[in-house]
């Protein structure tokens, strides 16, 4: 069994930052891959960026390339650093942890994954 446990949400002006973390509880060889999506109200999910195990692959949805790093600095700790908030990246954040390699192909998808409760992002004008 993987839980992940999202942290570091809050609120902040536009042009801000804000860093999440999460953290895997799971055997230390199982978690594989790990994500950040979003969902902002009245909105389906979405990725955000990604991470392969040994944080040599990284993917980006294009929404946020060039503002968010995502890095991670063991097998079960994942990071989100958010900079040049917008308005829009408004949303409940969500951790996704997979005991399943991805790759650009994969690592965006929402099947096979263990989630998070969510932690809350408000961007303001």
């Amino acid at each position: 069994q993987v839980q992940p446990v999202e942290s570091g949400g809050g609120s902040v002006q536009a042009g801000g930052s804000l860093k999440l973390s999460c953290a895997a509880s799971a055997d230390r060889y199982s978690v594989l891959c790990m994500a950040w999506f979003r969902q902002a109200p009245g909105k389906g999910r979405e990725a955000v960026a990604g991470i392969s195990l040994g944080a040599t692959r990284k993917y980006y949805s294009d929404a946020v390339k060039g503002r968010f790093t995502i890095s991670r600095d063991n097998t079960r700790t994942v990071y989100l650093e958010m900079s040049s908030l917008k308005p829009e990246d408004t949303a409940m954040y969500y951790c996704a942890a997979r005991t399943a390699y991805c790759d650009s192909s994969t690592w965006y998808l929402e099947d096979n994954n263990y989630w998070g409760q969510g932690t809350q992002v408000t961007v303001s004008s």
